[in-house]
């Protein structure tokens, strides 16, 4: 079969499209015939030997998630399995390829009604947005900022937040992503990448501050949102698109009582799969619109990293390995 094999860390070039033997599935795993994989950005930077948790063991072929049918079962599940249309995860790498090794616990069915690839577009993403969104519990009438609105779990806070009767905030980078993030539900939306974005962003809240922030960008960004939340304010942490956390007084966070949120810990394997879940029923409902900005062949996931690398994609963005791009 063809993978993405990469055998050094750096740019987008060390992406290579190889002939690799097809996996074997051993006890308790099935193989997927991957129809599309989801590419995180947090993969870009494991690519460049910068990601959050080490550097992994060389050569390997990148991606943790796919969508597909089960094409064979190892021992010890059921063979009946064979033919379902599921998403998983695949333990962190594997993906890039034409079939991919996964844990048959970890396979959740497609539901009727759910396209294959709005499913793989919320494997990740739709996961991380809905515990975040239910770890926030936020109110109507709530002032709630996202940032990097225009990405893959940005979009999914915008339209969760949206719906809880939230006044959301979008802030992305770059005025084109203006119209896509407030056709999701958001109020306003501000370019942070310009002077004076905050500025605006006190405008949107009619200078009352903001309730909640999600920060997934961190650095700079994150740091500034921070200081717009009123007292008594919470901001969810989840990411850090900027390189760096966001630096925050804590001395100054406990005086005006603001509470830190987000992904302090992983939720469990039987967690995740269960957000998973839930957030495909709720996209099968009609009640979550995964955005997928752009779907690459398997031959151009280099290309697909510099896009997401260069900030120029919007929503999610899938490898298409088998050249399927139907439902």
């Amino acid at each position: 079969m063809r993978a993405v094999v990469m055998e050094e860390f750096g740019g987008p070039r060390v992406l290579k499209v190889r002939q690799v033997a097809d996996p074997v599935p051993g006890p308790g795993q099935v193989v997927v015939a991957v129809a599309y994989a989801s590419i995180t950005f947090v993969e870009t930077q494991v690519r460049a030997g910068d990601g959050p948790f080490g550097r992994p063991a060389l050569p390997r072929v990148p991606g943790n998630g796919v969508g597909g049918r089960v094409a064979a079962v190892g021992p010890g599940v059921d063979p009946g399995l064979v033919g379902t249309v599921v998403v998983t995860t695949t333990g962190g790498e594997g993906g890039y390829a034409e079939r991919a090794l996964a844990r048959a616990e970890d396979a959740v069915p497609v539901p009727a009604g759910l396209a294959l690839r709005d499913a793989v577009a919320l494997l990740a993403d739709g996961r991380t947005a809905l515990l975040l969104h239910r770890q926030a519990d936020i109110k109507p009438g709530e002032r709630v900022l996202v940032e990097a609105a225009g990405g893959g779990v940005g979009t999914l806070l915008v339209q969760l937040a949206a719906a809880a009767g939230a006044h959301v905030i979008g802030a992305a980078g770059g005025d084109a992503k203006a119209e896509l993030v407030t056709s999701l539900g958001a109020a306003a939306y501000v370019d942070y990448r310009r002077p004076g974005w905050l500025e605006r962003v006190r405008e949107a809240t009619g200078g009352a501050g903001l309730d909640l922030v999600f920060d997934g960008v961190g650095g700079r960004i994150g740091t500034e949102a921070v200081g717009e939340l009123r007292d008594g304010g919470r901001v969810s942490a989840y990411g850090m698109a900027a390189g760096a956390d966001a630096e925050h007084d804590e001395t100054s966070l406990r005086s005006r009582s603001i509470q830190v949120i987000g992904l302090t810990s992983a939720p469990t394997p039987a967690q995740a799969r269960a957000l998973i879940a839930d957030a495909l029923a709720l996209a099968a409902e009609g009640g979550l619109r995964p955005v997928i900005g752009q779907t690459f062949p398997l031959e151009e996931a280099a290309a697909a990293h510099r896009a997401i690398e260069s900030r120029a994609t919007f929503g999610k963005t899938l490898l298409v390995p088998t050249g399927h791009d139907g439902d």
